[in-house]
């Protein structure tokens, strides 16, 4: 499988801002607030982005936050558009739809990057079932809990008594004491606080 090896703090160094990338890490020690400038060689000209390159910046920073390749933002994106409704909206929706995304947002895990992890390593089961997909959509009503093996794990055992102070949003539930999450219905742009402005998305891949 394909995926970004190179250090993450570059991204949030090129995106300008913290993208959360590293979860609670980027908050006690970011690189971003040593060396804000973008990562490369620094030129002494002043230069202003075009159009074109604003809405560039804004595709990354959705990619970048998410996790995704081009190609796999790309396929997501075109998904995105046979939906009816407003293309921007149903991209962000099915970006907050993927499993690790879901696992993130339940609070087992500090970043996307970690959530995938577990994820890849056979960790999660979505309905009782063992799925090793983090691009995986989920739906309305499913549940999202751990193997039994994993369980007996010594981050498990921690996790299980972090959980109580991390806040879910209005469309997830969470049994805090078995780890078991349960979708309660579909996010809306509304519930999910993006970092980027998903019409410069659709604006870049209309030309």
């Amino acid at each position: 499988m394909a995926r970004y090896t190179a250090a993450v703090c570059r991204l949030c160094r090129r995106s300008g801002e913290k993208l959360m990338l590293k979860g609670s890490r980027c908050i006690a020690k970011c690189t971003l607030d040593k060396r804000p400038k973008p990562p490369g060689q620094q030129s002494s000209r002043r230069y202003r982005l075009s159009e074109r390159g604003l809405h560039l910046r804004e595709k990354q920073k959705a990619r970048y936050s998410y996790g995704l390749l081009e190609r796999q933002f790309r396929r997501l994106f075109a998904a995105a558009e046979r939906q009816s409704g407003i293309t921007g909206e149903n991209l962000l929706v099915l970006l907050e739809r993927r499993l690790d995304n879901v696992v993130y947002r339940l609070g087992f895990a500090d970043s996307r990057a970690q959530a995938r992890q577990l994820v890849r390593h056979g960790h999660i089961l979505l309905n009782g079932h063992l799925t090793d997909i983090p691009s995986c959509m989920i739906n309305e009503g499913d549940t999202i809990s751990w193997k039994p093996t994993s369980t007996k794990s010594e981050y498990y055992k921690q996790l299980l008594k972090g959980i109580k102070s991390k806040q879910l949003l209005n469309w997830l539930s969470l049994d805090r004491q078995n780890l078991v999450g349960q979708v309660l219905s579909l996010p809306t742009p509304e519930d999910v606080e993006a970092k980027f402005n998903t019409k410069s998305i659709v604006e870049y891949y209309s030309r």
